[in-house]
């Protein structure tokens, strides 16, 4: 059995990982959600005072886990539907279903923490696969690192891409104060239709206030890291191991012109990839896929 720590915290009881002063928040039942992440009494990540715990996986904060498909897909216009290379057609979510189902904890430490997610029934119906899906955190001196582990369990070929949605606290009348710097990326968006934008050349560096980076996809063309640039901290994230998987883009998003919190995603794949193959991964049988962003609090 693996010994645990838990904290109250909005009236639940949350794993957690560290000490008083660096620590993490986890809610492995609701989606293995990390809720908040404080590094030397300053709160990381974005959480809401008001979260509806009904509703976990509707939460905008902390970092919801994106799995097995990230975004929306479509059939024939259709969203929420994606279509095998035998023709079969399923439902699936958006985002996929890791968020809304309750993960294991699989490895705890005064550090480190490992959450599972499991094929199951909950699963295969609209994902006909087995697979063991595991993020790791583990706390570092200079902030947090990230793992997601997809382990193929079954006897097919597995397609997926995986990735977070990681809601930085920015005070949005420090948008205009802000900067995003990217590696050298081409941006994109969705249609409605599920398809892609022609790409354009990415700028090094915007203002996090550029209508340019509202709901787009920066696909990475070469290594690097994304830089978040606030007047409070700056987040570095280093997207580039040649130990891991790769990650094809970095999302930038927020909800609306008074959203306290700023997304910087790193993302293994484009929406739709199912379909139009950008970023779309495939495990063999019995085989498994690491990817890996480390995360530094730069004062």
């Amino acid at each position: 059995m693996t010994m645990t720590s838990t904290q109250r915290f909005q009236g639940q009881d949350l794993l957690h990982v560290g000490n008083e002063d660096s620590f993490l928040l986890l809610a492995p039942e609701h989606g293995g959600r990390l809720v908040r992440w404080v590094h030397h009494g300053q709160d990381i990540l974005f959480w809401p005072d008001d979260a509806d715990w009904a509703r976990v996986a509707k939460i905008r904060g902390g970092n919801p886990l994106l799995f097995p498909f990230i975004g929306r897909h479509f059939v024939d216009g259709e969203a929420g539907k994606w279509r095998d290379r035998d023709g079969t057609v399923y439902t699936l979510p958006q985002h996929g279903f890791a968020r809304d189902l309750p993960f294991v904890v699989t490895e705890f430490s005064d550090s480190t923490v490992s959450l599972t997610l499991t094929s199951s029934d909950a699963t295969r119906p609209g994902y006909p696969y087995e697979f063991e899906f595991t993020v790791t955190y583990r706390l570092a001196p200079d902030g947090l690192e990230a793992v997601l582990d997809t382990h193929n369990t079954g006897t097919q070929a597995l397609p997926y891409y995986a990735g977070h949605h990681l809601y930085f606290a920015l005070p949005h009348e420090q948008r205009a104060q802000s900067q995003l710097s990217m590696p050298p990326a081409e941006r994109m968006r969705q249609n409605d239709d599920g398809s892609l934008t022609t790409p354009q050349a990415g700028n090094n560096t915007y203002t996090v206030d550029d209508p340019r980076l509202q709901d787009t996809f920066h696909a990475l063309r070469a290594e690097g890291s994304a830089r978040l640039t606030m007047p409070s901290r700056t987040i570095e994230i280093a997207l580039n191991d040649e130990a891991f998987t790769p990650w094809y883009a970095v999302i930038s998003w927020t909800e609306r012109d008074d959203s306290d919190f700023y997304c910087v995603e790193p993302w293994l794949g484009l929406p739709n990839a199912i379909h139009h193959s950008q970023g779309l991964r495939w495990i063999k049988a019995g085989t498994r896929e690491r990817a890996i962003c480390r995360l530094s609090v730069l004062r």
